[in-house]
């Protein structure tokens, strides 16, 4: 039995309605032990409005053990303010994070789910974090780490993360590149079974710089970290990023590594917006969550599209067997 934890997310948004629609879609006691970090009040509020089709009960800490009904975690007296992110959606959204890493951390659950949370909350909060992936990295003790994404039609990656457009072509270096490269090719391997990968590596300027007429990234940092990867064999590029896309190259390979944030996540989420998920690539720990976010136009509306966090769910179980299996070998 695998035991796998889910997180609220920022309260006033869909988090809480959709995790309830995704164990109400995958409840199966005989597989899995399922666990739900969430304040009383808001999932009962929550639950009145969207149906329950799972037996839960409440507890005020986590229920770890093997058991046939679905563990809802009240770890905050929270209430609802749908649409609105605040000091208190903040911090609760923190506290779901904090109590699902110290369980698996701890080897006591076997991976972790999180709905979307609000960045706008967590400064309100005080919270220096900008996302989930900071956090997770920095309670591992880890320093390298990526952020993919992963449906039936791409996977792809990200070199630098949430950054700001101006400041790409300084954090861009070959270090980083080649460091972004190995996590890809370990996380493949030992996450998704793929022994070897076939990654296509995107440009950072238009044209992919275009012999260096509209910028030099390509042939100063790209081209030569492709030629003296330890994992060369595995890649190509750099490609166009626009002609890439729009040739429908990545069906030729198993990963895409982009530069920076929109060039990736753009085609990407046109491609799968109501499917797709965000993995932490070179964790300890298994975490995955919906490819969007807290949506708080639509919070407590009973409309939110759980398929994103349906697939979250599954890409963790997939995760957890290919994991074992590594370990393995």
């Amino acid at each position: 039995m695998k035991n796998i934890i889910f997180t609220c997310g920022d309260v006033n948004g869909i988090g809480p309605e959709i995790v309830i629609k995704t164990i109400s879609n995958i409840f199966d006691p005989a597989k899995y032990k399922l666990n739900f970090l969430c304040p009383k009040k808001v999932f009962i509020d929550t639950a009145r409005n969207v149906g329950v089709t799972f037996p839960f009960e409440i507890n005020k800490s986590l229920d770890l053990k093997e058991s046939e009904i679905v563990s809802i975690v009240s770890f905050s007296d929270a209430h609802l303010e749908p649409g609105i992110p605040t000091k208190k959606s903040g911090e609760v959204s923190y506290k779901a994070i904090e109590a699902a890493f110290k369980a698996v951390w701890k080897n006591k659950a076997d991976a972790v789910v999180t709905a979307p949370i609000s960045k706008k909350a967590f400064q309100l909060a005080g919270i220096k974090f900008k996302g989930h992936t900071e956090i997770l990295a920095k309670w591992s003790k880890v320093s390298n780490y990526m952020m993919m994404f992963h449906s039936k039609n791409l996977m792809c990656g990200l070199v630098t993360i949430q950054e700001p457009i101006e400041s790409i072509p300084t954090i861009l270096t070959q270090k980083k590149l080649d460091t972004a490269i190995k996590i890809t090719v370990e996380s493949l391997r030992k996450d998704f079974g793929i022994k070897e990968p076939n990654i296509a590596v995107l440009g950072l300027n238009p044209h992919a710089g275009e012999e260096g007429i509209i910028g030099k990234e390509e042939i100063k940092i790209i081209k030569p970290v492709l030629l003296q990867s330890d994992y060369k064999n595995f890649l190509s590029g750099p490609f166009v990023p626009d002609a890439f896309f729009a040739n429908k190259l990545y069906k030729k390979f198993d990963f895409v590594l982009g530069m920076y944030h929109d060039q990736v996540l753009i085609p990407f989420k046109l491609l799968n917006f109501n499917t797709g998920v965000n993995f932490t690539a070179g964790l300890p720990i298994i975490r995955t969550s919906p490819d969007h976010g807290t949506a708080f136009d639509i919070a407590q509306m009973g409309i939110a599209d759980s398929g994103s966090m349906i697939q979250a769910f599954y890409l963790a179980d997939k995760i957890i067997d290919n994991r074992r299996n590594f370990s393995e070998r």
